[in-house]
């Protein structure tokens, strides 16, 4: 389900994962993360970074296949300006995972145009609710989601590190939207 959407920016073409992607894919992670690395926290960070690129990053396809999901990347001009990908958690419900826009093509509307693009695979797979979570370092996703429709379930302190979390007592906020809207149980 390609679509293409024209913005200010030109035209952002949002596809499903190709091998070619890899080399980008991989650097906007390595880059967002170490950019939202608070003081002293840098090297909990790479040693996160490197347990997610090995656990998941490089190796999306097989990994987003196991999970019953899929993995996709937005595209302007040729370069690759943002990714998302989408595990299956239930039987009603996908995770949204990995949403990054490259910095320097942030606040200009690519996020919720990724947002909007993965509601409607979601919804196009008949998951009900997407669910996601994202940390304490990331206000500008949480300001993101909320306005999106999203509602948090809760807010707990990760204690372990896995590919999805730094773990550390970090705070993550679980959050949910429903896409079906005669679903009233948020």
């Amino acid at each position: 389900m390609s679509t293409t959407t024209d913005t200010h920016d030109g035209a952002i073409e949002i596809r499903p994962y190709e091998d070619r992607d890899e080399p980008a894919v991989r650097d906007l992670f390595i880059r967002v993360n170490r950019q939202i690395a608070p003081e002293g926290m840098h090297a909990a960070f790479e040693t996160y970074i490197a347990r997610s690129l090995a656990e998941e990053i490089d190796r999306i396809p097989a990994y987003y296949r196991e999970r019953h999901g899929s993995f996709w990347v937005a595209d302007c001009a040729g370069a690759l300006i943002g990714m998302y990908g989408i595990e299956r958690v239930g039987r009603h419900s996908a995770e949204l995972r990995r949403m990054y826009v490259v910095p320097e093509m942030r606040r200009r509307g690519i996020a919720r145009v990724l947002l909007e693009h993965a509601e409607r695979v979601c919804r196009d797979r008949g998951f009900r609710h997407l669910v996601l979570s994202t940390s304490e370092f990331q206000q500008p996703a949480l300001a993101l989601y909320a306005a999106a429709g999203f509602h948090l379930l809760h807010e707990g302190a990760a204690s372990g590190m896995t590919n999805k979390t730094i773990g550390g007592g970090v705070r993550r906020f679980h959050l949910r939207k429903s896409l079906t809207p005669s679903d009233r149980s948020e």
